[in-house]
């Protein structure tokens, strides 16, 4: 993986003036391979993405850095680091392919067909949710479109959402529960949550009628640190709150201690109820629904990918709530 750069030397002292950088292929391509060491968070995590080895990858970062007279990062027995620099160059070249990427787009949209990277990232434990409509999206698209790409990932709500404001991902699919000024909100569905108990915890065998409303506070409970519902404190004590997670599968895994009472999405707690390991608590009386939008990076152009995903979904960009 030599490149015509890779015998240059070091980089070049940077000076207040500098020729404006004239792009090539090659510095597209070395572009590609900085972005992927990024984030997959150094170079020897970015062997397989890129299927090159340690060497090929360490010689084109520093042929890069050559060619555009910046230190990038820092690599050595204390990790990889971005400097300022690289951090400038990463956010650049992100800009960079989108708008690469919405060239091709419209280019293809013009001939009837769509090509490219359709990123999306999602919260983990949704697939149960027979309300959301996803998977029938994924599937339409690449029924109508077969040569778009798809790149899934399923994250916790921050990641998702910094995935987006950064460019990473062209959109997510999250709950809401407060909004923010980066993102466009397009409500697709909503999720029932209610309280449960496990086997072995003293609700699990008290008969309903004997639980009123106000039942958990007299329990420990689980925070689930995303779901910041204001409800939730008409049916617990703050300071109740004795135990805290952060995705859905840990909050379950508390919960199946019998020690603590925990809301989980009805969806996801339907197997192990009918399992009989866990039991909903006053159901009728303790629930709240949580609003799930598709999110867009505010003031950005929707590129003919993005309109066909979105109609997929059912979403009419025209109406954000």
């Amino acid at each position: 993986m030599e490149t015509p750069l890779s015998n240059s030397g070091n980089p070049p002292i940077k000076t207040a003036q500098r020729a404006p950088l004239a792009l090539s292929g090659l510095d597209f391509k070395l572009l590609k391979v900085f972005k992927a060491v990024v984030e997959a968070g150094g170079f020897s995590a970015a062997q397989n993405e890129l299927n090159v080895g340690l060497a090929a990858i360490s010689k084109q970062i520093s042929d890069l850095e050559i060619r555009i007279g910046m230190r990038l990062c820092t690599r050595g027995r204390e990790g990889f680091h971005l400097t300022e620099e690289g951090r400038l160059v990463y956010q650049a070249s992100i800009d960079l392919f989108a708008s690469v990427d919405n060239f091709r787009d419209r280019l293809s949209s013009a001939q009837n067909e769509l090509i490219g990277d359709l990123g999306v990232g999602v919260i983990d434990n949704t697939i149960s949710d027979v309300n959301s409509p996803l998977v029938a999206a994924i599937k339409r698209i690449n029924e109508e479109y077969p040569k778009v790409r798809f790149q899934l990932q399923t994250a916790q709500l921050d990641e998702v959402e910094r995935g987006v404001v950064e460019g990473r991902l062209v959109a997510g699919i999250v709950p809401v529960y407060q909004k923010r000024e980066e993102f466009d909100y397009f409500a697709l569905y909503e999720e029932r949550s209610e309280a449960y108990c496990a086997l072995g915890h003293p609700l699990f065998d008290m008969p309903q009628e004997q639980m009123g409303g106000n039942v958990l506070q007299d329990y420990e409970c689980i925070n689930h640190r995303y779901a910041i519902h204001r409800d939730k404190l008409n049916f617990a004590r703050y300071d109740s709150f004795s135990a805290s997670a952060t995705q859905v599968e840990a909050v379950a895994l508390l919960i199946k201690t019998g020690r603590f009472v925990g809301f989980l999405p009805q969806h996801y707690a339907d197997t192990l109820v009918a399992a009989g390991q866990f039991r909903a608590v006053r159901p009728d009386l303790i629930n709240f629904v949580t609003p799930f939008s598709l999110i867009l990076r505010h003031n950005t152009v929707r590129s003919p990918l993005v309109k066909a995903f979105a109609q997929a979904l059912g979403v009419d960009l025209k109406v954000s709530v």
